[in-house]
C-alpha cells in the first residue's frame, strides 16, 4: 500500500490530486475570494503542490496557471506523467489551448499547445491517453471525420498520434491511464452493429482486440468506463437513462467479464427508481465479487458482482479515478483515500479546508 503524507498546511482546497507509480505526485489547490454582490470582482488563486519521491511532506512549486475570475471558477486539468512530471491545462475559455509541462517537479515550466508532434508505435510507461476529436484537442466542440488516439508523452508533455487504432468506430473514450494490470482500455462502437464495445491492448497499444457488451442499452450520448480487478473486469455503460427522473452523470448498466474482457455479462440495469442511477468516476472492484460505486446520492456497494446494490445513506460524497498506484477517491474538499487493491485504503488530506 503506497503511503501518502497529508499536507494540511497547504493553502486552499485541493481541486485535483494525482500520483505516479512511486507515490510521488502533484496537487492543484485553489483559494477563492468571492463577492456575492459583485461576482465579477471575485478571483481564485491557484497553487501547485508537489510530493517528491520518498518525501514526507508536500511542498509548493511554482504555478504557471493564471488566477481565474470568480465567474470563471477553477477548471484546470492535470495529468501526472511520472515522478516529477506533470501536464497542466488551463481550461478557461480564453485559455482553452494553453497547457504546461514540467519535468523537474514544478520548478520550471514549458508552454505546450494541442498540436500533434508526430506519431508513436507504442504507449510509453507513465503516459496518458487523449483523443483527436475530444478534449483537450478540440475543446471548442469542432467535429472531425475520424477519431484517433493521442499519447501524452512523459518525455516532453507533447501529444502524438498512436499508429495502431483499436477496431472501433465513433467517438473513442480512452482510460486516461493504464489499469493496474498494465492494460489499456478504450471504448467506442462496434463497426458492424454500432453497439457499444471495448477494446483492450496488453502490449502498450501495438495491437488491440475488441468485444461488444452484453445486450447494451443503445441510447444517445453514452460511453463506457472500464475497471480491472483481480480476475474480473467491469464496464459501466453511461449516458442518458431510458426512463425515470433525469440525473447528473447517469449510469445505464453494469457489465462484468471473467475472461479479461473477451466476453461480457450484463449484471445490472438501471431502473426508473432506486439506486444506483448515476456514477461519479469509475467502478471500484474489491475482493471476490465486491464492487463499489460512487453516485450523486451517496454510494452503493455490491457483494455479488453488481447483480444487487446496497445504498449507503448519509452525507457522503465520493469521486473515484484510476491512477498509477490504483484507485483514488476524492471525498470532497481536501480529503482523499487511496487503494492498490480496492480492499485496503489509506486516507490523507491535501489543503487547509475548514471543517
Amino acid at each position: 500500500m503506497p503511503v501518502v503524507p497529508s499536507g494540511r498546511e497547504l493553502p486552499g482546497a485541493a481541486h485535483l490530486v494525482g500520483l505516479a507509480a512511486d507515490a510521488s505526485g502533484f496537487a492543484l489547490l485553489a483559494m477563492c475570494a468571492q463577492d456575492v454582490r459583485r461576482p465579477e470582482n471575485g478571483f481564485c488563486r491557484q497553487y501547485v503542490a508537489v510530493l517528491d519521491k520518498g518525501a514526507r511532506r508536500w511542498r509548493l512549486g511554482t504555478s504557471p496557471l493564471r488566477d481565474p475570475s470568480g465567474t470563471d471558477g477553477v477548471s484546470a486539468d492535470m495529468r501526472v506523467l511520472g515522478s516529477g512530471r506533470v501536464w497542466l491545462h488551463e481550461g478557461v475559455e480564453d485559455d482553452r489551448h494553453r497547457s504546461w509541462f514540467t519535468a523537474d517537479g514544478g520548478r520550471s515550466w514549458q508552454a505546450r499547445d494541442v498540436r500533434r508532434a508526430g506519431s508513436v508505435r507504442s504507449i510509453p510507461a507513465a503516459a496518458a491517453l487523449s483523443t483527436l476529436c475530444g478534449y483537450p484537442t478540440a475543446p471548442d466542440g469542432h467535429r472531425c471525420a475520424q477519431d484517433r488516439l493521442l499519447v501524452l508523452s512523459p518525455d516532453d508533455g507533447r501529444l502524438r498520434s498512436l499508429r495502431t487504432l483499436p477496431p472501433l468506430t465513433g467517438r473513442l473514450v480512452p482510460a486516461r491511464h493504464a489499469e493496474p494490470d498494465g492494460s489499456w482500455r478504450v471504448s467506442g462502437q462496434d463497426p458492424k452493429s454500432g453497439e457499444p464495445a471495448v477494446a483492450v491492448s496488453r502490449d502498450a497499444g501495438r495491437t488491440w482486440t475488441a468485444s461488444r457488451l452484453d445486450r447494451p442499452l443503445r441510447q444517445p450520448g453514452g460511453g463506457v468506463r472500464v475497471s480491472v480487478g483481480d480476475g474480473v473486469v467491469y464496464a459501466a455503460e453511461t449516458g442518458e437513462l431510458p426512463s425515470g427522473e433525469p440525473v447528473k452523470n447517469p449510469v445505464r448498466a453494469v457489465h462484468r467479464s471473467r475472461d479479461g474482457g473477451r466476453t461480457w455479462e450484463r449484471t445490472w440495469t438501471t431502473r426508473a427508481t432506486g439506486e444506483p442511477r448515476s456514477l461519479l468516476g469509475v467502478l471500484i472492484p474489491g475482493a471476490g465479487d465486491a464492487l463499489r460505486l460512487y453516485a450523486e446520492r451517496g454510494h452503493c456497494t455490491s457483494a455479488d458482482g453488481g447483480r444487487t446494490f446496497t445504498r449507503i445513506t448519509g452525507p457522503y460524497f465520493g469521486h473515484a479515478s484510476t491512477i498509477a498506484p490504483g484507485r483514488l477517491v476524492s471525498e470532497g474538499g481536501c480529503d482523499f483515500r487511496l487503494s492498490a487493491d480496492g480492499v485496503r485504503w489509506a486516507a490523507f488530506t491535501v489543503g487547509s479546508c475548514e471543517d
